[in-house]
């Protein structure tokens, strides 16, 4: 093969015809991606948007390289064109004919007027007369503008098609709990809900705001990845309102719980403090029955019921009365909080009081189980037994009653009981025995 200038060596038929063959595959695919890019929704939507930010800025851009890669595409199909149309004059190409192919097929030879490259002179500068291409680095130019232009294309196509729904899903969600708050008079300035759905209000309808006009600022790219529409919607801001909503719900939850149960926890919350007030009585009257009963012993002072109490346990009741049951839903939980625990003070208090007559108690079963026990060992009738019987049970059933004295009593009884127990008995043969083993 002879040697021409830049472009290599002089192509024969068959390489001519393999690099038609190749030059018209790739023209029909660039014109097939072409057409899709033009006829894709979010191209669409983006040239009809009234954008702002990153989305303005990229969409600019975008625009200009949709424009360039037709100029682009055009010159290349007049390449194209005119090769076919020289390789067509004759079966048997001539050299001459060789040697224009090739240097239109290799060479520098698609020249793009200045008017094309200025709709894009931040991509190429402005102020150029034309610019030539090999068809090689022409594709190769139409595909990263293709790339570049697609990615922008499908990423805001993307934002639009998962952001602006489920915000409009979400407002409605909005309404409906803004009506039954209302409802349950969970209004702004009068309730924390009613102010959260004031405010979850206000950033959905901005953020539906910025996503319709600048959806690119709501776009992640994915990491490492070249494909484009490679990256996901960021929905950051929609998921913490989603958050923030079903907080709301669910106190608004609540509140209804209340309306619904108001009258039977006010009822639990009267009974309880009854009680509280009943077992508080009781444990006055018990000191007095031990301050009289019980000597030497300090016993605890019974303080009266908390009027406090009665007095939120009315706000309660006029709160239900006026349905006002935003407000009656934290009053009801605090109240039967301190009720509950009203009641456990009470019943310690009871239980504080009456411990030296528990302990007398104890002390009276104790002495009467040692007399079973030594009366089912025939020894009920024993003189030193009967003696400190009595002792204890004097101390025990008199008033006031020393415990202290009275324990000692107890205890000289067991023992005693438990020597006369342990001790080797002999037979009768005569009078009963005494706690020594000795005749009486």
């Amino acid at each position: 093969m002879a040697v021409t200038g830049p472009p290599g060596p002089v192509m024969d038929r068959d390489e001519v015809d393999r690099a038609l063959a190749r030059l018209g595959a790739e023209h029909e695919a660039i014109e097939t991606s072409l057409l899709a890019l033009q006829d894709h929704a979010g191209r669409r939507l983006l040239e009809g948007a009234r954008l702002t930010g990153v989305t303005e800025e990229r969409w600019t851009a975008a625009e200009a390289s949709i424009t360039l890669l037709w100029a682009y595409f055009d010159a290349y199909t007049d390449a194209l064109r005119s090769a076919r149309e020289i390789r067509s004059r004759r079966r048997w190409s001539s050299r001459e004919d060789l040697v224009e192919l090739t240097e239109l097929l290799r060479g520098e030879s698609v020249t793009v007027a200045g008017s094309a490259l200025a709709s894009a002179p931040t991509l190429h500068g402005s102020g150029r007369l034309s610019q030539s291409f090999s068809l090689t680095a022409l594709v190769e130019r139409m595909n990263e503008l293709y790339a570049s232009s697609l990615d922008m294309v499908v990423a805001a196509d993307a934002v639009w098609s998962a952001l602006p729904a489920r915000i409009d899903l979400l407002a409605a969600e909005l309404q409906r709990t803004r009506q039954l708050a209302h409802s349950v008079g969970v209004r702004p300035g009068e309730h924390p809900a009613g102010d959260d759905l004031e405010r979850i209000t206000g950033i959905l309808t901005h953020l539906r705001e910025q996503v319709i006009s600048d959806p690119l600022a709501y776009w992640t790219p994915a990491q490492g990845s070249s494909a484009p529409g490679g990256g996901r919607p960021d929905t950051t801001v929609y998921d913490r309102q989603a958050r923030a909503l079903e907080d709301v719900r669910r106190e608004i939850d609540a509140v209804l719980t209340v309306r619904q149960d108001a009258e039977k926890r006010l009822v639990r919350l009267r009974d309880v403090l009854s009680r509280a007030d009943r077992t508080l009585a009781e444990a006055r009257t018990a000191r007095g029955e031990v301050l009289a009963k019980i000597a030497a012993t300090e016993v605890p002072v019974v303080s009266g019921p908390p009027t406090a109490l009665q007095e939120q346990l009315a706000t309660a009741a006029e709160y239900r009365r006026q349905a006002q049951w935003n407000r009656l839903s934290p009053l009801l939980e605090s109240l039967e909080e301190k009720a509950d625990d009203e009641l456990l003070r009470a019943r310690e208090s009871l239980t504080a009081v009456t411990a030296p007559l528990a302990v007398r108690a104890e002390l009276r079963g104790r002495l009467d189980a040692y007399k079973a026990k030594v009366a089912r060992h025939g020894l009920a009738e024993d003189p030193f037994l009967i003696e400190r019987y009595d002792a204890a049970r004097r101390m025990l059933w008199s008033a006031p009653c020393d415990l202290r004295v009275a324990e000692q009593a107890v205890l000289r009884y067991q023992q005693a009981a438990a020597e006369l127990l342990a001790a080797p008995r002999v037979p009768e043969q005569g009078g009963p025995e005494d706690h020594r083993g000795a005749r009486s």
